[in-house]
């Protein structure tokens, strides 16, 4: 800052030599009478005088981080171990268990088992018909006795593989069907959609479960919200269900639901529902099928929009 002291004979005199030496930017620090006239103090600050001033500074720009490929899934945090581009299978298969339904010869009956809408019947069906193809026809068993049509849905497609739809909602009738059936022949039950935090509906399940020695399945809707979906699975596996299968995969968006329903209650990912065609509607459940959907483009929205047609004046009759 230039500082300098004037003394003149009155203030217009003082202040015309400031303009002239300092500029019209100078400032007036101080002013007081003298003998003689006035004494003034002004100065000048540097930045006004700078003719090239300096430009401003700026904080560096933090270095570029790559987008997440997978945060548009909604996945928990610190579910998957780090992976590098090409590594997402084996980070989920060291996240998750993967394991196909045991269908082999002699084993104990699959009970399909979630929450009403999840597509159990249309699981059922669709094994149904991939153990026909395989020419290893299987008994088709339905517990559903509350929803309206649950059997006849399911008895429409075991007409179509020739197959009978056997009814046995109570335990008793259950097993007296299990008892009946041919050896090595696999089994599967379908159950109606329940709520598992109902105890009565809870324990209903569980007898079924008990009663016909079998193996509960969860089926499970991909597109929930992820803490909604673990603790249903949670809910499930408390109930037996070791194994399961996520529908609707051609329908959801995010999937980070059925991974954290997988990895909450410990469940290993045997089966993806894929579309609605019976014979090819359902995929095994597999890391690498996984991360090749994980790291799918997500589907633009439609920009489809109904009008709203403008409503016509209803004219009284007179």
């Amino acid at each position: 800052m230039r500082l300098k002291l004037y003394r003149a004979a009155d203030m217009a005199e003082a202040m015309a030599r400031i303009r002239a030496e300092l500029g019209a930017e100078a400032m007036i620090l101080n002013q007081r009478r003298v003998a003689g006239g006035v004494e003034v103090a002004a100065a000048l600050d540097p930045v006004a005088e700078d003719t090239d001033p300096l430009p401003p500074l700026h904080p560096p720009e933090p270095p570029a981080v790559a987008p997440d490929p997978l945060a548009f899934h909604a996945i928990p945090p610190g579910l998957l171990p780090p992976w590098r581009e090409g590594g997402l299978p084996a980070a989920l298969a060291a996240a998750l268990a993967f394991a196909p339904l045991p269908l082999e010869p002699a084993t104990p009956p699959l009970l399909f088992v979630g929450p009403p809408g999840a597509g159990k019947t249309l699981t059922v069906a669709r094994l149904a018909t991939r153990l026909v193809l395989a020419e290893r026809p299987p008994l088709v068993i339905t517990a559903d006795g509350l929803r309206a049509g649950a059997a006849e849905e399911l008895a429409a497609f075991t007409r179509l593989l020739g197959l009978a739809l056997v009814t046995a909602s109570h335990p008793l009738t259950l097993t007296g069907t299990l008892a009946r059936r041919a050896a090595a022949t696999p089994v599967l039950i379908d159950t109606p959609g329940i709520d598992p935090f109902d105890p009565a509906a809870a324990e209903t399940l569980a007898a079924l479960a008990a009663t016909a020695a079998a193996t509960p399945v969860l089926v499970l809707p991909a597109g929930l919200d992820a803490a909604e979906a673990a603790d249903l699975a949670s809910a499930f596996a408390a109930l037996g269900a070791r194994r399961m299968v996520a529908t609707r995969l051609d329908l959801a968006r995010r999937l980070g639901s059925i991974l954290a329903a997988a990895a909450t209650a410990d469940l290993a990912l045997a089966e993806a529902g894929v579309g609605p065609g019976a014979a090819d509607g359902l995929v095994p459940l597999t890391p690498a099928f996984l991360a090749a959907r994980l790291l799918e483009p997500p589907r633009a929205l439609s920009g489809f929009r109904f009008s709203n047609p403008e409503p016509t004046q209803r004219t009284d009759p007179p």
